[in-house]
C-alpha cells in the first residue's frame, strides 16, 4: 500500500492511483474505429476538402468508419439556436466519434473563420456529456504558398482545449495548388506520404485509446467538485 503524503489541499480517498488493471478497455468495441472529418473552407474547388477527402480513403483502407461533415449552411456561432438541423447534425457526428480529423486552409497566417465556426458549434459539455473530451485528434493543413505551420499549431491549441488527444504527427501541404489534379486527387509525393502516416498514427492511437477514456479523462479536480456537491444535497436535506 503506498504511503499518503500528508498534503493537507488533497483528499487522497478521491486519488486515483493508477494500475495496468484500470487500463483494460471496457464496452463494445468491435465496430470500425469512428472518425469524423472537418474541412475549413466552402469553394468549390476547395483543397482543405481535397485533402480531407484524400485522408478519408486513407482511413477507409485501415478500416476506420468515415464521416465527413459538410459546412455549408452551418450558420455563425450564436446566430441561430442549438436545434439548428445543422448544429444538430455535428454535435450528433461529435458524439458518434472516437477519434477526428481537422484540416483547414491558412489564412491571413491562421485558420479560417468557416473552420472555428464549426469547432465553437461544438460545446464543452452537453448535459452530463462532453462531445468532444477524450477523442483523437489528427490536425492538417493547407497553404496556398510556402510551408507554414501556423494552422495545425492553432488546431493543436483548439484541440487541448477541447480536451482531445491529438497525435503527435501532422500535416501542412504547402502550395496545394500544385498537389492536387483536375479531380481533387492528391498526387504522389512526400507530401501524400506524410498523410498516410498521419492517418495510419491516428487509427493506431484511435484504438490503443478506445474503451479506455473515460479512465484517462476522470480528474481528482472534478471527483472533487462531485464529492462537494453530495455533501451539499445531504446538508440541504437535513
Amino acid at each position: 500500500m503506498t504511503n499518503i503524503p500528508n498534503l493537507p489541499n488533497i483528499k487522497p480517498e478521491l486519488l486515483d492511483l493508477p494500475t495496468i488493471e484500470k487500463l483494460e478497455p471496457v464496452g463494445d468495441l468491435s465496430h470500425p474505429p469512428r472518425i469524423l472529418m472537418l474541412y475549413g473552407s466552402l469553394r468549390e474547388r476547395s483543397f482543405s476538402r481535397f485533402l480531407t477527402e484524400e485522408a478519408a480513403r486513407i482511413l477507409e483502407h485501415f478500416g476506420a468508419e468515415v464521416k465527413i461533415f459538410d459546412p455549408m449552411e452551418l450558420p455563425m456561432v450564436g446566430s441561430v439556436p442549438e436545434t439548428h438541423p445543422k448544429v444538430v447534425e455535428l454535435r450528433e457526428l461529435c458524439l458518434w466519434s472516437e477519434g477526428q480529423v481537422w484540416c483547414s486552409p491558412e489564412r491571413h497566417g491562421a485558420i479560417t473563420a468557416v473552420m472555428k465556426n464549426q469547432i465553437d458549434w461544438i460545446p464543452l459539455e452537453m448535459g452530463a456529456i462532453r462531445p468532444s473530451q477524450g477523442r483523437t485528434l489528427a490536425v492538417m493543413q493547407v497553404c496556398g504558398g510556402s510551408q507554414s505551420f501556423n494552422v495545425v499549431n492553432t488546431l493543436r491549441l483548439l484541440g487541448r482545449w477541447m480536451r482531445m488527444f491529438t497525435i503527435p504527427n501532422q500535416s501542412s501541404v504547402p502550395m496545394a495548388y500544385k498537389e492536387f489534379d483536375d479531380e481533387g486527387r492528391m498526387r504522389p509525393s512526400a507530401y501524400y506520404d506524410r498523410v498516410v502516416d498521419v492517418m495510419e498514427e491516428l487509427v493506431k492511437i484511435t484504438l490503443l485509446m478506445r474503451g479506455r477514456t473515460d479512465y484517462l479523462t476522470d480528474r481528482y479536480s472534478e471527483r472533487n467538485e462531485r464529492a462537494k456537491k453530495a455533501i451539499d444535497r445531504q446538508i440541504s436535506r437535513i
